[in-house]
């Protein structure tokens, strides 16, 4: 399938890892007020219909990972941000909501690489990945409130599931920015690496996941999203129905030939 054209973000397809970078750095990728809000639902809707995919990359281009919302368009009641109470709500619904909403809804891994301040909306972004890489210049902010706002777009529904009600509650309440090192002694962060090991160290990472059979990458991610919120007798029905495919797949005898015969796998996705 070929490659979604996009506005204002790239994307790029190797070896079934997909590569979207956010190319807003005139607005430090900021999700309002430019398309990539778009870009990003039209990426994920790709990889979900695309079986030669199986790790979605994200990260920004520039200065910034994203800077969330666009504070100018706050300031100027426009976009999103214009209107009536009633025409704001329908416009955050229809809008930056659909992101959370299609996040939760991938079939395949979603890795951030988060080469810079990611910032509200920006971090919750981050937050609703899978794994989340970071570099000495990341830094995070649940700023909604320093700007007499909330998280608009479900951050206080996933920080908390991410690091634990408590710690989630300080940092949304404060708004403070976190740096780096304490992104990744609370959690927020899989690794820290040097700044121009982060693309590469990503790559790495969602390799050693593309390598792996894909239709059970693909039931794997799945089973942990359904396990955030189903109870355990739904759980493990959902669990026995994907095994029972996966166990009738090309792919699982290839897998057990290739351990057995000590090689690496040669895997189809079938």
């Amino acid at each position: 399938m070929p490659l979604p054209r996009l506005t204002d973000a790239s994307l790029s397809l190797t070896n079934r890892v997909a590569l979207l970078t956010f190319e807003r750095d005139d607005v430090r990728n900021a999700l309002t007020g430019t398309a990539l809000v778009d870009d990003i639902l039209q990426t994920l809707d790709w990889c979900n219909r695309t079986p030669d995919v199986s790790v979605l990359i994200m990260t920004g281009a520039g200065s910034a990972f994203s800077a969330g919302g666009n504070i100018k368009e706050m300031r100027d009641k426009q976009g999103i941000f214009a209107g009536s109470v009633q025409q704001v709500q329908d416009q955050y619904r229809r809008g930056i909501q659909r992101i959370p909403q299609a996040m939760e809804q991938a079939e395949i891994p979603l890795l951030a690489a988060i080469n810079g301040p990611a910032i509200g909306a920006g971090m919750d972004l981050a937050c609703m990945c899978d794994l989340r890489i970071g570099g000495e210049k990341t830094l995070l902010g649940e700023t909604f409130i320093n700007l007499g706002i909330i998280p608009g777009d479900g951050g206080a529904w996933f920080l908390p599931r991410l690091i634990g009600y408590q710690r989630a509650a300080e940092l949304i309440l404060t708004g403070r920015l976190v740096k780096a090192q304490e992104a990744l002694e609370l959690g927020l962060l899989l690794e820290l690496v040097e700044t121009g090991q982060l693309l590469p160290r990503a790559l790495e990472l969602a390799a050693q996941i593309a390598a792996k059979p894909p239709l059970a990458v693909r039931k794997t991610k799945r089973l942990l999203k359904l396990g955030q919120r189903q109870e355990l007798p739904e759980f493990l029905a959902q669990c026995a129905s994907f095994q029972g495919m996966l166990h009738h797949s090309e792919d699982h005898l290839e897998a057990i030939n290739a351990f057995l015969e000590k090689r690496p796998g040669d895997f189809h996705g079938r």
